[in-house]
């Protein structure tokens, strides 16, 4: 059984992260979406509103689950079994900032090996901070956020 973890902050959850979870769902037995604490980011959505958007979006997925770590990577991996990181590409920008993170990786742990799924040229500008961005300002963010999470993206951010 081959375990994925795909970190990040998903704040909030966009249709581009989803895509990927789809996707790597079909691939690995069993997705871990991580979502990891960073420091460096000020983040507009609690842990655990992040954690119920996550959680509501992937329903339909039977081998997804979401997990909340503030440790490296690396660790929360070895910790929950998963032998493969999913990282998302969307530019070269991505893959450059992506490359020294796996390479680091490897360093920590051997084991562990470092999947980049590109994104569909449909979400290659997407991010949540853009997501955000539009929603701030009364967007319609229906091409950014799933459907499920629209109304409490808004509720949350509009003015």
């Amino acid at each position: 059984m081959i375990k994925a973890l795909y970190p990040g902050t998903f704040d909030p959850i966009t249709n581009g992260h989803m895509d990927i979870i789809e996707r790597a769902s079909k691939l690995f037995d069993e997705v871990i979406v991580a979502i990891m604490i960073n420091p460096r980011k000020k983040c507009t959505f609690t842990l655990q509103e992040r954690e119920e958007m996550i959680q509501k979006c992937t329903a339909h997925l039977q081998n997804v689950k979401v997990v909340s770590d503030n440790n490296l990577t690396v660790r929360l991996a070895q910790k929950t079994g998963a032998k493969v990181l999913i990282r998302g590409i969307r530019a070269v920008a991505d893959y450059e900032y992506e490359l020294s993170q796996a390479t680091s990786n490897m360093v920590l742990d051997k084991e562990i090996e470092t999947v980049f799924l590109v994104s569909r040229p449909e979400y290659s500008f997407l991010s949540s901070s853009i997501a955000k961005e539009i929603a701030l300002f009364n967007g319609d963010i229906k091409d950014f956020i799933p459907q499920a999470i629209i109304k409490e993206v808004q509720a949350k951010l509009i003015r």
